[in-house]
């Protein structure tokens, strides 16, 4: 898969490999040369690449957040976006392993800002940690090697996050295979919102968005959208027309 591509940075934690290999306009990061866990175009770093790293942005049109709270840094592409989207944001990052973290500093462009602060901790313990209500977003991308952390389909993991957002704030869930819709899982997660939507990616990734208050999905054609567009140029519109509700 990446045999067309320079690596140009190798090293290994206790927790294994860390890549980060070029193409002639991505930049990618992998732990294990097998799967993509950050993809950047290289002139512009906060541009998320990956379909599935665009739609967890939506819900920033749904309400401009205040704070926003990252699980699984990677190499800060979700971070960089929300630094770069809203001004006035707060972003706060949790990552598990510190090498990852020195790699989305040196070789992804992570800004070195006031309003961007990052945690190294295991996502459940620094989620506990929090105080009530403190963000308007929480996004989880908990990724290891080859699969989703297991603390992500928890039930303490969605009690947790529903605790730590805000009134009107929103949960955002990368999977890479989604549970199922009627099993336990969307039962919990229905306990704590009213709200569930849902974007299946090309790559069969799904986001899934919950929030404790009713909403109605924005129309794809929102003159909102067209003022995300020119401030993170990603297609907005099409990617909000394909969520649906669960």
């Amino acid at each position: 898969m990446f045999n067309k591509g320079e690596i140009i940075h190798h090293s290994r934690d206790k927790l294994g490999s860390i890549l980060v290999i070029d193409y002639r306009k991505h930049r990618v990061l992998t732990f294990n040369s097998i799967f993509e866990q950050s993809k950047i175009d290289r002139r512009y770093p906060y541009i998320p690449v990956h379909e599935y790293s665009r739609a967890m942005l939506l819900p920033a049109a749904f309400c401009p957040p205040q704070h926003v709270t990252i699980l699984g840094l990677g190499g800060g592409v979700m971070a960089s976006a929300f630094h770069h989207l809203y001004p006035d944001c707060h972003v706060h990052a949790v990552e598990l392993r510190q090498a990852v973290l020195d790699v989305a500093r040196e070789y992804f462009g992570l800004p070195d800002s006031e309003r961007l602060s990052v945690t190294i901790a295991d996502a459940r313990n620094a989620l506990s940690d929090l105080p009530d209500a403190i963000t308007d977003m929480i996004l989880a991308d908990l990724y290891s090697a080859d699969r989703m952390s297991p603390a992500q389909a928890q039930r303490q993991f969605v009690e947790s996050c529903s605790r730590a957002l805000s009134p009107g704030g929103w949960l955002v869930l990368n999977y890479h295979r989604a549970p199922d819709p009627e099993g336990p899982y969307f039962r919990q997660l229905r306990k704590h919102f009213a709200t569930l939507l849902m974007f299946k990616s090309k790559t069969n990734n799904t986001v899934v968005y919950a929030s404790k208050q009713p909403f109605d999905p924005i129309n794809p054609k929102d003159p909102s959208l067209a003022g995300l567009e020119k401030r993170l140029p990603i297609d907005w519109s099409r990617l909000m027309s394909r969520v649906s509700r669960l």
